[in-house]
């Protein structure tokens, strides 16, 4: 059990909670407070959303065990706030509710859209809902009410804020970079190699709960010659798909954007990241954030890589762990094994590149961005085929 201090609809309270407990469970098990609804329990529904620390999250993929000092709001908290009180009304008069039950998550993201971006218009309202499903209303009444309230506001509130830093809460369950348990899942047992050493991050601010990936592979060139690549930040940015450097890199930092399509939704992920080479190693860290301009969605990625010689020297083997965290409305499309085997494919594309560049070819050729769904089919494809015998 881990002791923590949340302050819970403004009231501060001490409690002694499990690792794996997820925050809808601690709300409506030990708190009593009944109104945040479960439904999908991975993130997806939107049902269970509550405000930390002001923003939006889902609680059914947010552990109190890593928000120690954090200031969490359910929809009861809501009771008295002017915003909330007009969108009860604007819901009831546009029939913006039937069943009910997605109605608590869907009053606390429309409070935030209303706070943060007034005068919006219906498409910027129905992007902003797409992570808030309601299987009742078709969403009209639920567009049309919130679009009313938000047309007698004002100035926006920065419910988000404008700093990538994630809260820095005082979190026991703090976890660095270290090499994923994916690595000994997918990778045969002789392509496993030793962890990256720690030393290589220790600088960094660790992720917390972050997805990560390893991949190793071998590629048919000196050790130096790849060495050379990767302290190149415009040819390995070149590799990754979807990705490209928005400013000339110094060696040490890089801006950069990375263009994700999710089904109809495109993000354009706009960021800065810094360089950490360990020539004695041979090994590095690439740690960077960026944010989604239209929703506000925020990441943090950090891609650290080993390179050791193999055989005679005339090949070299490649360990890549990369490790993300998404925050905010897109953060429900990082949850999941369909996530996770979409971010392997990427990371294997990567690794495509990578040796492809080092003979001297072009890389496969660079969408204008990185459509995940379709990586994303062809990861349901395999498993399909693999089920049905013909992997």
């Amino acid at each position: 059990m881990i002791p923590i201090s949340l302050e819970v609809n403004g009231r501060r309270i001490e409690a002694r909670v499990e690792p794996r407990q997820h925050l809808a469970d601690f709300l409506r098990e030990e708190m009593l407070l009944t109104a945040t609804h479960l439904g999908c329990e991975h993130g997806v529904c939107g049902a269970c959303t509550v405000l930390i620390d002001g923003a939006p999250a889902r609680s059914c993929i947010t552990f109190p065990a890593t928000l120690d000092g954090a200031r969490i709001t359910t929809v009861e908290g809501l009771a008295d706030d002017p915003v909330a009180a007009a969108l009860r009304e604007a819901f009831m008069d546009e029939h913006g509710l039937q069943c009910g039950f997605c109605t608590p998550g869907m009053l606390v993201m429309a409070r935030d859209i209303v706070l943060r971006r007034p005068q919006a218009d219906e498409d910027t309202i129905r992007h902003e809902l797409a992570g808030n499903l309601c299987r009742c209303t078709g969403y009209v009444g639920i567009v049309r009410a919130i679009r009313n309230v938000a047309a007698t506001r004002g100035e926006a509130v920065a419910t988000r804020g404008t700093v990538l830093e994630p809260p820095a809460y005082a979190s026991p369950l703090a976890l660095p970079l270290s090499p994923a348990r994916v690595a000994r899942e997918q990778a045969p047992a002789a392509a496993v190699a030793a962890p990256i050493p720690a030393e290589a991050s220790a600088e960094l601010e660790p992720l917390r709960n972050p997805v990560e990936i390893t991949q190793v592979f071998d590629v048919p060139a000196p050790r130096a010659e790849l060495w050379a690549l990767f302290q190149s930040p415009e040819r390995v940015i070149g590799c990754l798909p979807g990705a490209r450097l928005t400013a000339p890199s110094d060696g040490h930092t890089l801006a950069a954007e990375m263009v994700v399509k999710l089904g109809p939704m495109q993000a354009a992920f706009g960021g800065a990241g810094t360089i950490a080479p360990d020539p004695a190693r041979w090994s590095g860290t690439m740690d960077g954030r960026g944010v989604d301009a239209r929703s506000a969605t925020q990441v943090r990625a950090r891609l650290a890589y080993r390179l050791d010689e193999l055989g005679d020297g005339a090949a070299t083997r490649v360990t890549v762990e990369v490790a993300y965290v998404l925050q905010g409305p897109l953060a429900q499309m990082s949850r999941g094994a369909i996530a996770r085997d979409v971010a392997a494919r990427l990371t294997q594309a990567f690794a495509a590149n990578l040796a492809a560049t080092i003979k001297g070819e072009a890389p496969a050729a660079q969408n204008a961005s990185l459509d995940a769904g379709a990586l994303a089919w062809s990861v349901v494809k395999s498993w399909l085929a693999r089920l049905f015998g013909r992997g």
